[in-house]
């Protein structure tokens, strides 16, 4: 099944065309990571921990749009894929409270600290992250891709505003929160995490 198929299946075929459109955000070429390849990652954990979000469904639409808007010269991309799903949702017959859910979800991404009793956060937050306790190699790749998306920031400042974002990380008294993706991320996701500060830092 293809991105807009899955987008469909999800929303329905009169929706269609917000998928498209967002299928063709997530391809735009400036992107490294926040790829069509990231949506679907995410899209696949939350069906995977579907068991623990209270509407796994409405994850799954906030998931679609977390990095929607994606420039990497600005700081504001969650509100502004936020503002775009309440635009592009408030054309279809979902609900308005779950209209304001998935705008909250997509906010959240800003953070990643979803509340302990915040289900459908923790499920989205979780499959955003799980790059993060990915394989080495895997990880590696990531951290390049990212490089990539900032190149025209030069190396130092790079290097300090990435820094400044691990650190906040590995701050977090958890980075992830569902008991199936804690026990198979955190611990290695740690572990990564030090190693690209000591690569930052070399």
């Amino acid at each position: 099944m293809d991105l807009v198929d899955r987008w469909t299946a999800l929303a329905g075929r009169h929706t269609r065309h917000i998928g498209t459109e967002l299928n063709e955000r997530y391809g735009e070429t400036h992107r490294r990571y926040h790829t069509r390849e990231h949506l679907t990652a995410v899209l696949d954990l939350v069906d995977e921990l579907a068991g623990h979000a209270d509407d796994p469904d409405v994850v799954r639409l906030a998931a679609w749009f977390h990095d929607a808007v994606y420039d990497p010269e600005r700081a504001d991309n969650e509100e502004r894929s936020a503002r775009l799903a309440a635009r592009m949702l408030a054309d279809t017959d979902l609900p308005e409270a779950d209209v304001e859910q998935v705008v909250r979800l997509v906010e959240l991404t800003t953070t990643h600290a979803p509340d302990e009793d915040d289900r459908n956060g923790q499920v989205l937050c979780d499959a955003d992250l799980a790059i993060l306790g990915a394989e080495p190699d895997q990880y590696a790749a990531y951290a390049a891709a990212v490089r990539e998306e900032y190149a025209f920031v030069p190396d130092e400042f790079f290097q300090a505003g990435r820094a400044e974002v691990l650190n906040g990380l590995l701050a977090l008294p958890k980075l992830f929160h569902t008991s199936i993706a804690h026990d198979r991320f955190e611990e290695r996701a740690r572990n990564n995490i030090r190693t690209e500060l000591l690569l930052l830092n070399a």
